[in-house]
């Protein structure tokens, strides 16, 4: 885990793992069988605690609309805040067993949020639905924010889309946007990131040292 946050998930190599964790090649096998199932163990991790630091760090209770719209905000700006972290985002939304249990987990709450506006639908519409969500959600964060397309225009883009695939009134779409706009998405996501870091540190029993924090603004 340390060391796909400090060197990024692609230039962790399987040897540097055996040898950081004191295990051999065929002990790593009967546990993970591949790097992959690292990566998995890391993004089940990271989904389960990465939703709840988002609501606190957001504040008061909110609306389920706006749920989701600051927790998509979050995990995209997390990605503008760390390059090790865009990489692990885009590698758990390409390999197999990390991203059916982000579709799986994600249709849950996709389903409870966005059941009302589309009654018709199962849970296993939403399932299929959150593919393309995902999709889409993956193309934005492998390409990094610029002049033209900004945070806050990459933002505004994929929730527009997603919110308008879920049948959110285009009244409330615009509303649940505008209340992201008027979060400072930033700051909200490095503290989220730092507590990430340090639970992440506390589970898997390592130190953060070596792993770049952003300061605080």
């Amino acid at each position: 885990m340390k060391l796909f946050l400090e060197k990024g998930y692609k230039q962790t190599t399987l040897a540097e793992i055996n040898e950081k964790a004191g295990v051999s090649f065929s002990q790593f096998q009967n546990i993970f069988r591949a790097k992959d199932g690292v990566l998995t163990e890391l993004v089940e991790f990271m989904f389960e605690n990465q939703f709840a630091m988002a609501r606190s760090a957001a504040g008061a209770k909110l609306p389920p609309i706006y749920v989701y719209a600051v927790e998509t905000a979050i995990q995209m700006t997390l990605t503008e805040l760390n390059e090790n972290l865009r990489e692990i985002y885009i590698e758990a939304y390409t390999q197999k067993e990390a991203s059916e249990f982000i579709f799986r987990e994600t249709a849950k709450e996709l389903y409870q949020i966005f059941g009302p506006y589309q009654p018709e639908l199962t849970a296993r519409d939403f399932y299929d639905m959150e593919i393309g969500s995902a999709s889409i959600m993956r193309g934005y964060m492998a390409h990094p924010c610029d002049e033209e397309l900004t945070l806050e225009k990459k933002l505004r883009l994929f929730l527009t889309m997603s919110l308008r695939a879920y049948n959110v009134p285009k009244e409330e779409t615009e509303q649940a946007i505008r209340f992201v706009e008027g979060l400072d998405i930033r700051t909200i996501s490095e503290q989220v990131m730092q507590a990430l870091f340090k639970a992440l540190a506390m589970r898997f029993e390592f130190s953060l040292a070596g792993i770049t924090l952003p300061a605080q603004k």
